[in-house]
C-alpha cells in the first residue's frame, strides 16, 4: 500500500511589491496629515474657492502627501529594529525584511524629491521649504534624536506633526498668518494625550523596544495624570479660533462638546485605568481632532 501523500504546506500570500511600498507611507497617518493641511487651505480662502483655487489645493495636497509619505518611509528605516519588536509595527515590510533599507531609502528620496518639485513649481517656494523642514523635523530630529533620548519626545516632536495646517495655509497665501499658528497650537497640544493614551496600553511593546516613552520611564499613574492635564490645556487651546475671531458659535459649540468629552475620557483614565479605556481614549482623540477641524470647515462656509 502506498503511503498517504503529505499534507500540503499552508500557503501565506505575500503582499505585492506595490502594496509593500504603499504600506511604508503609513497611509492612515498621512490621510490625517493631508486632511489637516486641506482645512488650512480652505480656511485661508475667504468664501467659496474658485475652480482654479480648488485645482491649486489638489496639487498642494498631492505635494504634501508625497513628502509626508517620504518621511514615513524614512522613519521605517530608522526604526526597523524597534518595529520588529513591537506587535503594533512588526507587520511593516522593513521590519519583516520584505524590503531592504536601500529600496526603502530610494523610495523615500524619490517621494521627497517629487513632492518638493510639485510644491516648488506649482504651489510656492515657502510651502516647499516648510514641508521639507517638517520632513527633517519628523524623520531626523524626532525619530533619530528625540524619540530614543527623552520621554518628552512626543511633546517636542509634536511640532512636526502640528505643521500640516500651516503648510495648507501657506500654500494658498504664500505666508504664515496667526490663524495658521492657532491651528498649529491645537494639534501641538492634542498630540501628547493622543500618543500617551496609546503608549499606556502598549507599554510592554515600548519597554521591549527600549524607547523611553513616558509610561516606561515614569509609570502608568504619572502618565495618566499627564494625559488628563493635557486634555484641560487642549480645551483652552481649542477655544482660540473663536476667541481670535476666525470662527463663530457653530465651531465653539462643537469645540466645547468635543473637548469636554476628551477631558472626561482623560479624567476617567486617570482615576480608573484599564487598557480598554486607554484604547477608547486613543480612538476618541482621533474623532476629536477630525470633527474639530470638520467643524471649522462647516463654520467657515455657513457663516
Amino acid at each position: 500500500m502506498s503511503a498517504a501523500p503529505a499534507p500540503a504546506a499552508p500557503h501565506y500570500s505575500t503582499p505585492s511589491r506595490m502594496a509593500q511600498f504603499y504600506a511604508l507611507t503609513k497611509p492612515r497617518v498621512v490621510q490625517l496629515i493631508v486632511f489637516c493641511a486641506f482645512i488650512g487651505m480652505v480656511l485661508a480662502v475667504p468664501g467659496m474657492p474658485s475652480g482654479v483655487q480648488w485645482a491649486h489645493m489638489a496639487v498642494a495636497c498631492a505635494g504634501i502627501w508625497l513628502v509626508a509619505g517620504a518621511a514615513a518611509a524614512f522613519n521605517c528605516i530608522v526604526e526597523q529594529g524597534i518595529d520588529a519588536k513591537m506587535k503594533r509595527t512588526a507587520w511593516r515590510p522593513t521590519a519583516k525584511g520584505e524590503l531592504s533599507n536601500t529600496q526603502t531609502l530610494l523610495f523615500s528620496a524619490l517621494l521627497c524629491a517629487a513632492g518638493s518639485v510639485v510644491l516648488y513649481l506649482w504651489v510656492n517656494p515657502l510651502t516647499m521649504w516648510l514641508t521639507f523642514a517638517t520632513f527633517v523635523g519628523y524623520a531626523v530630529v524626532y525619530t533619530v534624536i528625540l524619540k530614543p533620548l527623552t520621554p518628552q519626545n512626543i511633546v517636542i516632536g509634536g511640532a512636526s506633526g502640528a505643521m500640516p495646517p500651516v503648510l495648507g495655509w501657506s500654500s494658498m497665501t504664500g505666508d504664515v498668518a496667526p490663524e495658521a499658528l492657532i491651528l498649529f497650537l491645537i494639534i501641538f497640544l492634542w498630540t501628547p494625550p493622543h500618543f500617551w493614551a496609546l503608549a499606556l496600553y502598549r507599554v510592554e511593546d515600548y519597554r521591549k523596544s527600549g524607547l523611553p516613552m513616558l509610561p516606561v520611564t515614569h509609570g502608568n499613574e504619572f502618565t495618566r495624570l499627564q494625559v488628563f492635564l493635557y486634555t484641560l490645556i487642549l480645551f483652552a487651546g481649542c477655544l482660540m479660533p473663536f476667541v481670535y475671531g476666525m470662527s463663530s458659535w457653530i465651531y465653539l459649540a462643537a469645540a466645547v462638546v468635543l473637548s469636554a468629552g476628551f477631558c472626561a475620557y482623560g479624567f476617567r483614565l486617570w482615576r480608573n485605568y484599564s487598557d480598554a479605556l486607554a484604547r477608547r481614549t486613543f480612538r476618541f482623540s482621533l474623532i476629536h481632532l477630525s470633527l474639530l477641524f470638520a467643524a471649522l470647515l462647516v463654520d467657515h462656509y455657513v457663516l
